[in-house]
């Protein structure tokens, strides 16, 4: 009997796969988001006027969507409101070669550039109150002093003497 594991902080991802602009134009928009609760991140790339802007909300709302879809799936217990954009990356997908006319009867080769847009979001768990669930003991807290060799003592500079001039003849 196999039996399917389920990950403690479970992962919800979505793509746009082979999308006409390059991957630096779309990191601009795409590290704008990077840590920021879900709800931030589709205002955020709403009031963006970059050209890729509208593609990668549609990608983070899909994200959303797919958390919805498989936390009900699954049996999850997901809080919507508590999801933020892990990673956000455009990989470079495949080239397309294109040739300009050039001077002279040339022909000059350029390349269009295509990315893969991959956005993965999961839940924030509030840390500060686990931590602040365990008390720390005070002596615990204080920083403590390395053992063993004592703090280098800055080494004093030597003065040169100044130099002696030599007598010109006359």
């Amino acid at each position: 009997m196999h039996k399917t594991v389920v990950p403690k902080h479970p992962e919800f991802r979505a793509e746009a796969k082979f999308q006409r602009t390059s991957p630096q134009k779309a990191k601009l928009v795409l590290d704008m988001i990077k840590g920021l609760r879900v709800e931030a991140a589709i205002n955020t790339v709403a009031f963006t006027q970059k050209r890729i802007a509208p593609i990668v909300e549609k990608v983070l709302r899909s994200a959303v969507a797919n958390a919805i879809n498989l936390s009900e799936e699954r049996g999850l217990d997901i809080d919507v409101d508590q999801l933020y954009v892990k990673t956000a990356v455009a990989n470079e997908g495949p080239r397309m070669k294109r040739i300009r006319p050039a001077p002279m009867g040339r022909a000059f080769r350029y390349q269009r550039r295509i990315a893969h847009i991959i956005i993965t979001i999961a839940e924030k768990h509030p840390a500060a109150a686990e931590v602040a669930a365990v008390p720390e003991p005070a002596a615990a807290a204080a920083p403590k002093k390395t053992a063993g060799k004592p703090a280098a003592k800055k080494a004093v500079a030597k003065k040169k003497a100044p130099a002696k001039k030599k007598a010109v003849a006359k």
